[in-house]
């Protein structure tokens, strides 16, 4: 069966850029075996299926799956997929907000695409948090290879996927890191999370606030090069932490620089306690899938 196929960049407007993900438009017939096969030969961080709806208030239903396993949510395949429904002819240009079902339920995605750029953004799924022990502290210090800052503890966030998130002390120190994957995979399976989300102060200026980097050993994935709900995890870190100022809050997150992918992620915090994480996304591959 020939099926649309499409592998987009996301939080970039520069093709080659930003994190990809291949993006399957015509789902239908394929069970979660054949899925979790072409995403193990697409080979990318993540890979999507789209479907027709079941709920009747979502446009469209997708699974997501990495080369390792089913996620019922992740950030920037769900910000490339609206791109490719847009760029589809599925849905408008412009216009109300996408509905998109997933596992994790109904997520919000507003949209504007021009010039063959669609600037996205979603509302991430409410947060949730579980500190760690001391011995967890001392495990990622070993896996990664470097101190954590001590002056915030770290913690498991669960916004869709599970991240351990900690904050270093520097943005040298964090883009210097060469972790331990064996070790950092199996912490994460011990934690039962996704994978660990590091991040610092930027040393750039006010254009960017922080620097992100993501790693998914126990997913099959070393490093994922711009993560959405990465990204979303720090921002429900930062917040609960204290790090950000109460009410309204934006910033500018960079990660990819390490992987040669180099991505901006806005993120934006409401007092009601909606976390948004938004980008750019531009189609990199288009064609059809025989499969």
């Amino acid at each position: 069966m020939s099926r649309r196929y499409m592998v987009v960049d996301v939080f970039t407007a520069d093709v080659t850029r930003g994190n990809p993900v291949a993006v399957v438009l015509d789902a239908g017939g394929l069970d979660a075996r054949a899925m979790q096969h072409i995403a193990r030969w697409t080979n990318l961080s993540e890979t999507t299926f789209v479907l027709p709806p079941g709920d009747s208030s979502a446009d469209y239903r997708v699974r997501i799956f990495t080369p390792g396993s089913e996620l019922p949510f992740a950030g920037h395949p769900t910000l490339g997929t609206a791109h490719a429904v847009v760029s589809a002819g599925r849905a408008p240009s412009r216009g109300s907000p996408l509905v998109q079902e997933c596992g994790a339920g109904l997520i919000t995605v507003e949209y504007d695409a021009r010039n063959g750029v669609t600037d996205c953004r979603l509302r991430l799924p409410a947060a949730r948090f579980a500190d760690v022990r001391g011995d967890v502290i001392g495990e990622l210090q070993a896996a990664i290879g470097a101190p954590i800052d001590g002056s915030v503890g770290p913690a498991c966030v669960n916004v869709g996927p599970t991240w351990l998130v900690a904050r270093l002390e520097s943005a040298a120190a964090l883009l210097g890191l060469q972790p331990d994957m064996g070790r950092l995979a199996s912490l994460e399976r011990r934690l039962g999370v996704t994978g660990t989300t590091l991040f610092a102060a930027s040393a750039e200026g006010r254009d960017v606030d922080i620097e992100v980097r993501s790693f998914v050993p126990s997913q099959g994935i070393a490093e994922d090069p711009v993560c959405g709900s990465g990204n979303g995890s720090v921002a429900a870190f930062r917040r609960e932490r204290g790090l950000l100022a109460a009410g309204h809050a934006e910033y500018v997150a960079r990660q990819g620089r390490c992987v040669g992918r180099d991505g901006i992620v806005r993120v934006t915090l409401e007092p009601s306690g909606e976390i948004w994480i938004g980008g750019a996304c531009v189609t990199a591959v288009e064609g059809v899938l025989h499969a």
